[in-house]
């Protein structure tokens, strides 16, 4: 039977157990226990019992490993599985696809250079997204664009298209609203574990033409 939520208000701060401090949880990642005692991450914060939360980056995963954290937050013996970090990558980019593919559904999302760049034009895009392969040229005209926008170039273009639902995805983009909002939150955690994931202005600049 499943247990009560320690810990169920979205709104309540959470401390890492790795940092300390509190800070909002769409900037953590919560763990739980199994019966067995093994760490299971809870990437959508849903499982019942107590929580133990994490800061959504490699470093201070492998810090509450190494140092047995985990059984300290939850006052018993607690077992990190053999490649818990990459479980969570996985998993994290996972949902940031789903997240992605969601937006697409709900028409939330633009594909194609010119599309993405009428968006961009109107001011309605919240996050450019930009295959990992795709040439300079598209990337630097709408770059110039979206200045100041979070960019992820980060997933090749088979992996956008499969997430899109369209064939050769090279450019596309998430207008503001609630499935942006979703997607950031994914791909932020994400990006803690995969740096490069976002570019920033300092670091395409030398890739701009």
């Amino acid at each position: 039977m499943a247990h009560a939520r320690d810990d169920a208000s979205e709104g309540n701060l959470r401390t890492c157990i790795a940092g300390g401090g509190e800070n909002p949880p769409a900037g953590l990642i919560r763990f739980c226990l199994s019966p067995d005692g093994a760490v299971t991450p809870d990437l959508g914060a849903k499982l019942g019992g107590r929580g133990a939360w994490v800061s959504a980056d490699r470093g201070s995963l492998e810090k509450a490993i190494s140092k047995g954290l985990f059984a300290r937050a939850f006052k018993r013996a607690a077992t990190a599985p053999q490649g818990l970090a990459a479980t969570v990558e996985a998993g994290l980019e996972r949902r940031t696809l789903n997240a992605l593919g969601l937006a697409r559904r709900t028409g939330e999302a633009v594909v194609g250079f010119d599309q993405v760049r009428g968006a961009l034009t109107k001011g309605n895009v919240a996050v450019l997204i930009a295959a990992a392969d795709a040439g300079a040229d598209g990337q630097g005209k709408l770059r110039r664009i979206a200045r100041g926008l979070p960019r992820l170039v980060g997933f090749p273009s088979p992996v956008l298209s499969t997430a899109l639902g369209k064939p050769g995805v090279i450019h596309a983009a998430i207008i503001k609203g609630a499935a942006a909002a979703r997607f950031l939150t994914e791909a932020r955690k994400l990006e803690g574990f995969r740096p490069g994931l976002f570019e920033t202005d300092e670091t395409s600049a030398e890739a701009a033409p």
